[in-house]
């Protein structure tokens, strides 16, 4: 693979016009192609084979002249303070406010709060129930707009109105505030690591150019393949953080290869045939752990996942072709300054590089340390990260509802505005739907249905049921008395799932939970079910690849267990953020509660990429030493000065694009955010940094032991690019390589 990748970094270095203009051309093409594509719109979350998905379709066919799914308002009227919504005045502000609503478009009916009893015990608060016949997707503005101006009419009338339900649902759009700040702290870290502004900005110019290629084909995708926006923010989150990093990587190691005294173009072929190795089987990781998130069976996860490996595969290949293009247009200035200096024409040193006589770098220094110590090391680093994963203990799962949102929302007020007028679990109803068969008496059956749920303790109201023009299906509303996203709710349908059992025996009839509270619990529960068999996967993934990587036994063991310790601390800081309300006012967070269902597969397919983006980093170089006879601790050491800093400032970066992402006013992305953030701190600066070595120090040779059989069996990918000095000219050395100018380039 060196071999193979040094030709290509070597032909992208001649060919930079043909490279750079084939990139941009597919940046064009991308950003037109999206810009005359349609609007995507957000899709329903669902999973397929659940009992409450099951109950949806089955409503679907049984009331075809409704929607099932379909998008609903809840307009929440409360009077003035020590006034009822009951009197006169006011009754009729709410009639003519729903008689404003009635024949619209798209609403397929209003409920009258009077004539359904839908006003508290106190008289205070009312409220009123709009159906659509499309679903929250497929809303028009005008729609929305007429729903908002009939809120106004009561308002005008001197009633408080909120409104609730989906049919305000809002597309998250990026490109906030907080994302700035990100990059511009990204910015900052690559100036500062690599001693040169147009080595940063051409690490920058490349992941953007890869973003903005995978932006522009989810947007054009987006309705064909039903991607929501959710899906294009992942596409930006990862593919600028591993975009920037990619880049830096093959940046620094061509900058290392030149400075020594290679030829620019040879410098480029040899950093990508060794850094663009392990870009390669990095961006691998990341891409399959993300393409196996469509396992799990959840439409919208698996399009995240596709969203992102997209992402991720065309940062792989503009880092392996684009980047060496722009060093032939950029030459020397990617050099730092005092690189830059040192090797100039004229200049007499007798060595290319410059060399400092003072102590050595950080990087250096800190390997040493943990040389001396490593007992201690990983004992405090176990620890550590141990006692930071305990609150992944009370781990709790949901989907975020209006209670999540911010209080500044109408969302969020008529949630409050209901649960104090009607009770918390008034927000959070269930469906219960009765399919009968021919044979069944349907009174008797409904009625058995209604008098058994009723039965059920923390059943609030049973409603009256709704049967089918066919008379074979049954749909009645159970209210729990607790909220939506409580574990008694939750207890609670499961509850309702026994004790309607007894019925299906009795009398034939199928009884299916469904509704929106239900569906959440549903997908929670399969998420849980699926997180062990997805984490057994990824690991043996991992191990399978490293010992690919390295040739080794010990180190993917190594490495798959400090990944299991930085991912159990980052769930440990989701709990303590978004359950406990830790840090929660400093965040912008508005309300705790149960973390979203689907992050904990989301995060560890994603965690397991970058986590073995560090380690193949940081351990390539270690291993490249290894093989060429240094010692176990001389390879450490190794390691760290060639790619301490570089890893480091790479982790840096992309903890600033995730945390960047925290700003924004989604539960989901806020969540992924803080996830990704911590993880990508605990897995890069204290597994690879501090646990990995000093492992690999009590390891010593151990480390790089390989069985014979597997030395065999598993293919040579010279990931430390070995072959290149039989493939490849060496080096150049002596007083003239760093004067050497190519006829062609900035040189």
């Amino acid at each position: 693979m060196a071999t193979f990748l040094y030709r290509i970094g070597r032909w992208a270095f001649r060919r930079r016009r043909l490279v750079g203009g084939l990139w941009l051309a597919v940046l064009v093409l991308a950003l037109a192609a999206a810009a005359m594509a349609p609007a995507g719109e957000e899709e329903d979350l669902s999973m397929p084979g659940t009992e409450s998905q099951k109950a949806f379709d089955l409503l679907d066919e049984r009331f075809p002249q409704s929607n099932s799914q379909g998008a609903e308002a809840r307009l929440v009227f409360q009077a003035p303070d020590g006034q009822r919504v009951t009197a006169r005045e006011h009754k009729a502000a709410v009639e003519d406010t729903l008689g404003s609503l009635d024949g619209g478009d798209q609403v397929a009916s209003t409920t009258d709060p009077y004539e359904t009893g839908a006003v508290s015990e106190d008289g205070t608060i009312a409220y009123s129930t709009v159906t659509y016949s499309a679903d929250a997707v497929d809303l028009t503005e005008p729609t929305k707009s007429a729903l908002e101006d009939a809120a106004s009419r009561a308002r005008d009338a001197g009633l408080t109105v909120e409104i609730g339900g989906s049919a305000l649902d809002s597309e998250e759009e990026p490109g906030g505030t907080t994302e700035i700040i990100g990059v511009a702290v990204a910015a900052v870290v690559l100036v500062l690591a690599l001693g040169s502004l147009v080595a940063a900005g051409l690490s920058l110019l490349t992941a953007i150019v890869g973003v903005a290629i995978a932006f522009g084909l989810v947007s054009a995708l987006a309705v064909p393949l039903g991607l929501t926006s959710t899906v294009a923010i992942l596409a930006l989150m990862l593919g600028l953080a591993v975009g920037i990093d990619y880049a830096l990587f093959i940046t620094s190691r061509f900058r290392d290869e030149h400075a020594r005294g290679s030829e620019p173009e040879e410098a480029a072929g040899r950093a990508v045939g060794t850094a663009g190795s392990a870009v390669v089987f990095a961006g691998a990781t990341v891409f399959i752990a993300l393409v196996g998130l469509g396992v799990v069976g959840i439409p919208e996860l698996t399009k995240m996942g596709m969203g992102g490996a997209g992402a991720v595969a065309l940062a792989v290949l503009v880092a392996l072709t684009l980047v060496p293009a722009l060093f032939g247009f950029f030459g020397r200035r990617v050099l730092s300054r005092r690189v830059r200096k040192a090797t100039r024409p004229g200049n007499e040193r007798p060595h290319p590089v410059p060399t400092e006589a003072g102590r050595p770098g950080l990087g250096t220094r800190w390997a040493r340390f943990v040389l001396r110590r490593p007992v201690a090391v990983l004992l405090v680093s176990v620890l550590g990260l141990g006692a930071v994963a305990l609150p992944a203990l009370s781990l709790e799962l949901g989907l975020p509802g209006d209670e999540s949102k911010s209080v500044d929302t109408t969302q969020r007020r008529a949630y409050d505005l209901l649960s104090e007028g009607f009770g918390p679990g008034f927000n959070g109803p269930l469906t219960v739907v009765v399919d009968m068969p021919e044979s069944a008496d349907t009174r008797a059956t409904t009625d058995l249905v209604v008098k058994t749920v009723r039965g059920v303790d923390g059943v609030a109201s049973v409603g009256d049921p709704v049967l089918s023009r066919t008379k074979d299906t049954a749909v009645l509303t159970a209210v729990p008395q607790t909220a939506p996203n409580s574990g008694e709710t939750k207890d609670l349908v499961h509850a309702i799932r026994g004790a309607v059992s007894g019925v299906e025996a009795g009398t034939g009839a199928a009884v299916l939970v469904t509704g929106t509270t239900a569906m959440n619990i549903d997908i929670s529960e399969a998420m849980s079910d699926a997180l062990i068999p997805y984490l057994t996967v990824v690991i043996g993934l991992a191990v399978l690849l490293l010992m690919v990587v390295f040739r080794s036994v010990l180190v993917p063991v190594k490495a798959a267990l400090g990944f299991l310790l930085s991912v159990g601390a980052a769930f440990g800081v989701l709990v303590a953020v978004f359950q406990w309300g830790w840090a929660a006012d400093l965040l912008g967070i508005e309300q705790t509660g149960p973390v979203m269902s689907l992050m904990p597969i989301l995060i560890i397919g994603i965690v397991f990429g970058l986590a073995m983006d560090y380690e193949v980093f940081l351990l390539t170089r270690m291993r490249e030493a290894y093989v060429h006879g240094a010692s176990p601790g001389e390879a450490i050491v190794n390691g760290f000065r060639h790619s301490g800093r570089v890893v480091a400032a790479a982790a840096i970066i992309m903890i600033s694009v995730f945390a960047g992402f925290i700003g924004m006013s989604s539960p989901t992305i806020q969540t992924m955010g803080v996830g990704l953030a911590a993880a990508v701190a605990f897995d890069a600066f204290v597994v690879r940094m501090a646990i990995a070595p000093a492992v690999l120090a009590l390891l010593g040779h151990r480390a790089w032991w390989l069985p014979r059989i597997l030395n065999r069996v598993l293919p040579n990918v010279d990931i430390e690019g070995e072959a290149l000095s039989r493939h490849a000219p060496a080096s150049a050395t002596g007083p003239d390589a760093a004067v050497r100018r190519l006829p062609v380039g900035r040189y």
